[in-house]
């Protein structure tokens, strides 16, 4: 199988740095099933065509444990050879896995310059005809070309086969470029050569980072990159469905939400992470679960205090969490401290045996984020499976929001108070102060826990605070 990405930026011959492969060389890369060779076809300033070709070894392919279907000699005699499928991810992954994840020491300008690129895929494989191709890679931006292959060309009556030429123009950078062939080609194809678990969706959700969620086609991609293994299928989608919010509507924690004035945000921000850690000092808690925690915020100040001596931060959002490593220096911190902090990706939605056994747990403001349908699975998650000595779960006042410019929808009339906007794009709802706390007793007789309720922020006399706080404390095994 063959793929070739083709430059007409000047010079095109920067195209070898970016590959980290120099144009006057033939390389080759022994790899399990086989081996893969780059070379240039052509290397001039004005146009210049990297391509990788894998030269599959059916039987090294049965000797590394890899099975077909239809019985002993399919196992020798069948497409893998000839058609981009898994083998060429890996061979992506591991050949060109420098250029993939955007790193180039001579030209680190280029790496996230957009270049115009063409990607030639000989031959993919696709049952589902050419319409799905269109709609895995249309969405992408990308000017498509498609040529279908006839099963036999002495033998036209034979008809068409499922096997395509594709190419893919665009200006992009190539790390882009090749993220998205390296998850979108096993997706035509059913005969992923090595096991699908848990690390799988976790390279799915890494790779599609910022443009997996939106795609259309979300739910057909992650079934079909996960080999249509139904579990892992769920807890990917729920993900992405979390990550996926409207373009802008993801905004630095730091910054104001939206209607609020930037001095007051401030101000509460840091109103709110400092009730926060009151509450788990006060509770003695060692060890802290920080769910949801985005960017964080919450944790770069756990990590000063002493008192925690075991800090995890868990988010469903890969780019939240290499923020959050930025923010609290992880790469920096020594290596005492460093050993306290762990940040893990992963959902409320499902049990995580990882979270077992601490102390305490933060939801600071991630409650809202969640579909109400969603909340009964959220709820077992953190006080029936995970059950933390204490919860600190913090969420928006909704009828605080009237006190802000710009957030009243229909003013207050007689006996009902004022409709406001939600305040943040990506909040599935807001509670009021009734609304919380029947939650929240509901919640704690379920599972015993024992509640009280504290306010962050300016209370006002009628609306109350602007964020509240409950504070629950584990007394029993439960009832649920």
């Amino acid at each position: 199988m063959l793929l070739t990405i083709t430059t007409t930026h000047r010079p095109a011959t920067d195209l070898g740095y970016l590959f980290h492969k120099n144009p006057a060389k033939c390389q080759t890369f022994e790899l399990s099933f086989g081996a893969a060779h780059v070379f240039y076809p052509e290397a001039g300033d004005d146009r210049c065509t990297a391509a990788l070709l894998l030269d599959v070894d059916p039987v090294g392919m049965v000797r590394g444990g890899v099975r077909f279907r239809e019985g002993l000699l399919d196992q020798y005699v069948n497409d893998r050879p000839f058609v981009a499928s898994s083998f060429m991810s890996v061979a992506i992954a591991q050949v060109f896995g420098t250029a993939m994840g955007g790193r180039c020491k001579e030209r680190p300008e280029l790496v996230k310059t957009p270049i115009p690129l063409t990607a030639r895929i000989s031959v993919l494989p696709c049952r589902a005809g050419p319409e799905f191709i269109d709609r895995i890679f249309g969405p992408l931006g990308y000017a498509m070309q498609t040529t279908r292959h006839p099963l036999d060309e002495k033998f036209p009556q034979w008809g068409e086969s499922p096997y395509y030429t594709v190419e893919l123009a665009g200006t992009r950078t190539l790390g882009e470029l090749l993220t998205h062939l390296y998850v979108l080609i096993p997706v035509f194809d059913h005969h992923k050569h090595y096991y699908v678990g848990d690390d799988e969706m976790e390279k799915l959700l890494a790779k599609g980072a910022g443009w997996l969620a939106s795609h259309p086609q979300r739910e057909a991609i992650t079934y079909r990159f996960l080999k249509h293994a139904p579990s892992l299928a769920r807890q990917a989608i729920a993900q992405l469905e979390q990550e996926d919010v409207p373009a802008g509507a993801e905004p630095d924690a730091d910054a104001p939400k939206v209607g609020e004035p930037d001095d007051r945000e401030v101000s509460l921000n840091e109103q709110r992470i400092g009730a926060v850690l009151a509450a788990l000092r006060a509770g003695g808690a060692k060890s802290v679960l920080d769910l949801g925690c985005g960017e964080g915020n919450l944790l770069r100040e756990l990590i000063k205090d002493k008192q925690f001596e075991r800090i995890v931060g868990l988010d469903v959002s890969i780019r939240s969490l290499e923020h959050a490593a930025e923010r609290i220096k992880l790469d920096r911190l020594p290596m005492h401290q460093k050993d306290r902090v762990k940040l893990l990706h992963g959902s409320l939605m499902y049990r995580d045996k990882r979270l077992d056994g601490f102390d305490a747990a933060a939801v600071v403001e991630v409650i809202e984020h969640l579909d109400p349908p969603r909340l009964v699975a959220f709820e077992r998650v953190l006080f029936e499976c995970t059950r933390p000595g204490t919860v600190v779960l913090t969420t928006v006042n909704r009828e605080y929001n009237s006190l802000w410019e710009g957030m009243i929808l229909e003013p207050a009339s007689a006996g009902r108070p004022a409709i406001t906007k939600l305040r943040h794009p990506d909040h599935r709802f807001e509670w009021t102060r009734d609304e919380f706390q029947t939650w929240a007793k509901t919640i704690a007789e379920r599972f015993g826990y024992a509640v009280r309720f504290l306010p962050v922020g300016p209370e006002d006399p009628n609306l109350g605070p602007p964020t509240q706080m409950a504070i629950f404390t584990k007394t029993t095994g439960g009832k649920a």
